[in-house]
């Protein structure tokens, strides 16, 4: 009988430790997927974030070099083409922080809304409760327009830079699409690992698309400019 007693006992003790390595695994790979979906929604936000700055300075390359493109089919002279350049960085990059600002802020402000109705709804189920996790996660106007400033003035100092050591003019503006071509190939590449698309095929997007850019704003100043409108 003593035998038999001690036998039970060993096997429910053995029975308690499987259960109890059992919980303590499925808990750890609980935790592990938790930290897992962390640190994908981690890299989701990092990735959303640097996609929105290669844009932003992808609009600041093309915009900023067709309006030199533009200026240079009517003026040769390499100072109106710098200054024209300079002041489409200024004036672009302004525009960029200015109009994130806004939208961002927009956000923020529905957030904060949504976010205070529930939290009466979980205080009338929970009592008082605050989440600074999601209080930290709210959007920053102030950071997203400087970002949003700096990518363009990123892009836009490119076609600026090809130009402004260079005094023959038909050099000069060869120098400034061969400067956009590269950048826009960069930009392109660098888009589409962000957004994990085909490089080749959305560079090409990217590059046709500036080059379109380009010529229909030399063109139709050109056209504008011989005319003597």
């Amino acid at each position: 009988m003593a035998l038999n007693e001690e036998s039970n006992n060993t096997q429910q003790e053995s029975k308690f430790t499987l259960s109890m390595n059992h919980d303590m695994e499925q808990q750890q790979i609980s935790l592990d997927h938790q930290q897992a979906e962390e640190k994908e929604f981690d890299y989701s936000k990092r990735s959303q974030w640097l996609r929105a700055a290669v844009l932003g300075a992808n609009d600041g390359l093309v915009s900023t070099a067709s309006l030199m493109m533009g200026i240079g089919a009517v003026k040769k002279d390499i100072k109106v083409m710098i200054l024209t350049g300079f002041a489409g960085l200024v004036a672009g990059a302004c525009s960029m922080a200015i109009g994130e600002f806004v939208s961002v802020y927009s956000q923020l402000d529905i957030e904060i809304a949504q976010m205070k109705r529930d939290n009466k709804r979980r205080n009338k189920i929970q009592g008082d409760h605050e989440d600074e996790e999601e209080q930290n996660d709210l959007p920053n106007p102030a950071q997203a327009a400087a970002a949003s400033a700096l990518a363009f003035s990123v892009g836009a100092i490119v076609p600026l830079l090809a130009a402004s050591f260079i005094r023959d003019y038909k050099v000069r503006i060869g120098a400034v699409v061969a400067a956009v071509t590269i950048a826009l190939m960069v930009f392109g590449w660098l888009g589409a690992v962000l957004g994990k698309a085909p490089a080749i095929k959305s560079s090409a997007r990217v590059l046709f698309g500036g080059w379109l850019a380009m010529a229909i704003t030399y063109g139709l100043t050109k056209l504008i400019g011989s005319s003597g409108l």
